[in-house]
């Protein structure tokens, strides 16, 4: 492992041991805050799941999906009291046996006075409640609400989100082109401006009654005029009711659905592996209302779920247009003829863009029937899609076994089961093909400090699936098997332990693989809380997988690339409102081609956070430097409440941001944020109409709610 590359502009040189003096210099300061609620562990935790998302696509997702149901429960918590199962698995970050747990013990012991009550309960310690706190509440009163048409729309919440953002480097596609120009190149050009805005409006009655509509425009489409006439690019809406009786959801519009452990059907984003050794089971919600921007992986139509004492049923229908690539028109009546793949991007800026966007119609219908009694679940799910333009793949030879066509029938059958410790669970599924898929893990809680995941699966080669969302390292749930081992032990009241290991294997050909391969990943983390407002963790981890190599002839070599991350994370509560987080991260790419390459992250975060102000602030400094694209290091970054950025820092430079929020009154808030990246050495930043001349890239981005 050679130095960091601390060396090559004096400037640079300053800015690192300014920063090496600052992240070193207020780790020996004393602990006199108090934390705010919940776990600094557990929150990130939760960041660096979603990071790891990140880093395993290029695909700029929005991750809002993930984090919808807690904001909701943050205005609407759960009386634990007479919570059920169902409602405590909302809290994602509580496993099943946890949730059991808690009803067992109200059965047991009647109704708990504190919530710190819990502590009674193995696996419930400070960190955990902690976590739980901003969600619940303990009250002794059944909550009853009113159903009424009047009483819903007297006492319902309204939230009103208006959002802008946009780069203010000038990039090769907005610069002034003639007519003639512009038709000699209808591709050189994005066709709107660089402004990104968003809009949102939720209405919600204590989460029993929801409905919402999104738009929203990204930078380069047009707004209001040529192929927008009717103003933003994506609309989205939803009607959505729970616990009306028999029909326990009922969904209209555009929603999600996610039933098992996601093999079968699961429409939304979901977390993968971490070093939390329960994100191997999938929190199932069914129905949910889609909030998201992603505007080609949802529902469109209608959904319900009805409850007869432990039987459930499901039935749902969506039909909506989507984005593909077309491969062949007719030219006579200019009707696509077929498409080579789906389009998940939902950027419409130039002509081809253009011309992809709702390219063929999907039609999606079925049903699911679902028995749970008590601490058991069993379910089968079945499905159609539908195109109304055949998928016509490539002749690549790595797609031989990709869906191709317009019709595919899924179908699936998945349990949970929770014995005293222990959780077992599974899925099996299988297409019209007559592909299969399996997966089938073990969760146990050993000890009050001990837990242990077991997860295997083998996704067949053939089977085929367009709503597949289970957790593997390949993005289509197909031709991948693994064995998965997690364990998180608490070794004393300060130092815990986590970690998991990964080993799979994939019998057929992958992109830029020409052969049947293999890999292991491998993660450890060691956490230290030194006090209640310093924790701190020290991870490694270590991903080898193979891929071609050499040159394009037919006797292609192996090659096996191995990527090591080697972080340290530390936050620390300093004054009251006032947090600091710190980050050095070390990433070492190697391959047996003899191509070796690495670089680092460092940042400072200051999180200003008085108590009874109405001003939040946070800021980041960071420096990076890494030798090409291949050592790329991602990171999140606070950003505007339903909003994410987690950039990837590659090549040499610093970056900054600022956040301010702002609350005018109990009812408005605004919010600011400006971030820059500055590269050293670049005279362009980006590509193609992406690119801009010099060696920054800064956004901006404001926004404002208005709650009534």
């Amino acid at each position: 492992m050679r130095k960091l590359k601390i060396h090559r502009t004096d400037t640079f040189n300053y800015h690192f041991w300014l920063m090496m003096l600052v992240f070193s210099g207020w780790i020996m300061q004393p602990a006199t805050a108090q934390q705010q609620p919940g776990s600094i562990k557990d929150r990130e935790e939760l960041i660096s799941m979603i990071e790891q998302i990140a880093e395993r696509t290029e695909a700029e997702l929005d991750y809002s999906d993930l984090l919808d149901a807690l904001y909701l429960l943050q205005q609407n918590p759960i009386n634990i009291n007479y919570a059920t199962y169902d409602e405590l698995k909302q809290l994602f970050f509580l496993t099943d046996v946890q949730a059991h747990q808690i009803v067992n013990y109200r059965l047991q012991y009647g109704l708990l006075v504190s919530l710190y009550e819990l502590q009674a309960i193995d696996g419930f310690d400070r960190d955990v409640i902690e976590l739980m706190e901003p969600f619940v509440t303990v009250s002794a009163n059944k909550p009853r609400l009113n159903m009424k048409p009047a009483n819903i729309l007297k006492y319902a919440r309204h939230d009103l989100f208006l959002r802008y953002s946009r780069t203010l480097e000038q990039q090769e596609g907005y610069r002034p082109m003639s007519d003639s120009a512009k038709q000699e190149n209808p591709n050189g050009y994005y066709a709107g401006n660089p402004d990104h805005i968003y809009a949102r409006y939720g209405f919600n009655y204590h989460n029993r009654i929801r409905a919402g509509i999104t738009a929203d425009k990204d930078a380069g489409e047009e707004f209001f005029k040529g192929s927008q006439p009717n103003g933003f690019d994506f609309y989205s809406a939803f009607a959505y009711a729970a616990d009306l009786g028999a029909i326990e959801q009922l969904a209209v519009g555009d929603y999600h659905l996610e039933f098992g452990q996601g093999l079968t059907l699961w429409s939304g984003l979901a977390f993968g592996k971490s070093s939390d050794v329960a994100s191997v089971v999938k929190n199932q919600r069914r129905i949910r209302p889609n909030t998201s921007v992603n505007e080609n992986l949802f529902m469109r139509g209608a959904a319900v779920t009805t409850r007869i004492k432990n039987l459930r049923f499901t039935g749902f229908y969506s039909s909506k247009k989507i984005d593909a690539n077309i491969g062949d028109v007719d030219t006579i009546n200019q009707e696509i003829q077929f498409v080579t793949s789906l389009q998940q991007t939902g950027y419409h800026r130039t002509q081809a863009e253009l011309a992809d966007r709702h390219a063929i119609r999907e039609t999606l219908f079925g049903g699911r029937v679902e028995w749970s009694p008590k601490t058991l679940r069993i379910g089968t799910t079945i499905y159609k899609t539908q195109l109304d333009k055949p998928l016509q793949k490539t002749d690549q030879l790595y797609q031989k076994f990709y869906f191709s066509g317009t019709e595919n029938l899924n179908y699936g059958f998945d349990y949970n089961l929770v014995i005293d410790r222990f959780q077992f669970f599974g899925e099996i599924a299988g297409s019209e093909n007559g592909g299969s898929a399996f997966l089938a893990g073990l969760q146990a809680a050993l000890h009050a400090q001990v837990a242990l995941s077991l997860f295997y699966r083998d996704y067949g080669v053939k089977y085929q699936n367009l709503y597949s969302n289970a957790i593997g390292e390949s993005s289509n749930n197909q031709g991948e098997r693994g064995l998965y081992a997690g364990l998180r032990a608490d070794l004393t009241r300060r130092w815990s332990f986590s970690g998991y290991a990964d080993f799979f294997s994939f019998p057929w050909l992958r992109y830029r693989v020409d052969f049947p391969s293999h890999g292991t990943e491998y993660l450890a983390q060691l956490d230290f809380r030194m006090s209640r407002d310093v924790e701190m963790y020290f991870r490694y981890r270590n991903d080898n997988k193979q891929y071609n190599a050499g040159s394009e002839s037919a006797m292609r070599k192996t090659s096996d690339i191995v990527r090591q991350n080697f972080r340290f994370n530390i936050v620390y509560t300093v004054l009251p409102g006032v947090t600091l987080k710190s980050r050095l991260e070390y990433m070492l790419y190697d391959n047996t081609a003899g191509n070796r390459s690495d670089g680092f992250l460092i940042y400072q975060d200051v999180l200003f956070r008085p108590e009874g102000k109405p001003y939040d602030i946070s800021l980041r400094y960071a420096l990076f430097d890494t030798d090409d694209y291949d050592t790329r290091i991602y990171a999140y970054e606070n950003d505007v409440l339903y909003a994410f950025s987690i950039p990837s820092y590659y090549y040499q430079g610093s970056r900054f941001y600022l956040l301010i929020k702002y609350e005018i009154s109990s009812n408005i808030d605004v919010w600011l944020r400006l971030a820059q990246t500055a590269w050293n050495g670049r005279e362009t930043v980006g590509t193609g109409l992406d690119e801009s001349q010099g060696n920054t890239r800064t956004e901006v981005k404001a926004q404002i709610r208005v709650k009534f």
